[in-house]
């Protein structure tokens, strides 16, 4: 009777009998596709030293050792390259994107340079995903690089209107609070024209407040296709 990690004597150094190994087939569904194949090779290689066979020692059978090695290290870098895109993206699409087109909320003459902005797709082609409107004034909910555009077109505006009335008339974009962020992002000047427009890549925190302001006490055009105002966050 031979036992499960014993060589059948009397037969020569090149014949024996192979030794059972019973962790060889210990289940590995649970393990990682990659370590699951680290822990095969292991138990391949231990299967052959513990049977205690004495094989001629030929070149080729190193070669294919070789190969086989290779073989499964290129495999498991294959998985963890993909494991790690896969969760990139995950990461990415669950996330998902801040963004926001405002359309303009104004009535009356105006008392504060501050321009106040709403978005809703009830308003037409406005919308918030991510942000949100404090007050008129957009509230940053993600750290990021963000692109931001604005277009301000002045309502009732003519050569007229700078001839009777000179005024130097600008358009800033600034984060006004916290107070400790306050930096302006940007100026624009409109050199007597009805129209001004500009965009730029900024970082922008969680919990800062984009203000938009406009020289009093000229009045802004509501028309969503000449005033509008809008991010995108473009990456971490």
């Amino acid at each position: 009777m031979v036992g499960p990690w014993q060589v059948q004597a009397g037969r020569g150094p090149h014949s024996c009998m192979r030794a059972e190994v019973p962790s060889l087939f210990l289940p590995l569904h649970t393990l990682h596709p990659a370590t699951q194949l680290m822990k095969c090779l292991q138990r391949i290689m231990r299967a052959e030293e513990a049977s205690g066979c004495q094989v001629p020692h030929r070149p080729w059978v190193s070669i294919r050792r070789v190969a086989l090695l290779l073989l499964l290290l290129g495999m498991v870098i294959g998985c963890l390259v993909c494991s790690v895109r896969l969760t990139r993206k995950q990461q990415v699409d669950s996330a998902g994107w801040d963004l926001a087109e405002l359309q303009l909320n104004h009535t009356g003459s105006r008392q504060d340079p501050r321009l106040r902005w709403q978005g809703s797709p009830a308003l037409g082609r406005s919308f918030v995903h991510g942000p949100e409107l404090d007050n008129g004034q957009l509230r940053i909910q993600r750290d990021g690089i963000y692109r931001l555009h604005i277009q301000v077109t002045l309502a009732n505006c003519s050569s007229s209107t700078w001839t009777a009335k000179p005024l130097s008339a600008t358009l800033s974009v600034a984060i006004c609070f916290p107070t400790a962020h306050s930096i302006s992002l940007l100026r624009l000047n409109f050199h007597q024209s009805c129209s001004v427009a500009s965009q730029r890549l900024t970082f922008l925190a969680h919990g800062d407040i984009l203000c938009t302001n406009l020289t009093p006490p000229l009045l802004p055009s509501r028309n969503a296709d000449e005033t509008f105002f809008g991010i995108q966050w473009v990456c971490p």
